[in-house]
């Protein structure tokens, strides 16, 4: 599960993400209004399960992984995410 929350920076977006990693499929489904669902089948070892996460929503937003970096939690499962403009 994937919870993001939108904040406005100069640089861009930061988003607040509480990721699972380790399901059966990688999907990203929206919730309600500010929360989306993501699926990540990457284990939480040697940064899959981020890789995996920056993929999805990169897809999903439709732009670069380059334009998404963890900001903090890198190894938590809450994370901060900044989207670069």
């Amino acid at each position: 599960m994937l919870c993001i929350f939108f904040a406005q920076t100069s640089n861009g977006v930061k988003i607040i993400v509480k990721a699972k990693p380790g399901a059966r499929e990688d999907k990203v489904e929206k919730g309600n209004d500010s929360n989306y669902i993501v699926s990540v089948k990457a284990p939480p070892v040697d940064g899959k399960a981020n890789a995996a996460i920056i993929k999805l929503l990169a897809d999903y937003f439709d732009i670069s992984q380059s334009m998404i970096e963890v900001i903090s939690g890198y190894m938590a499962r809450t994370k901060v995410i900044e989207i670069h403009q």
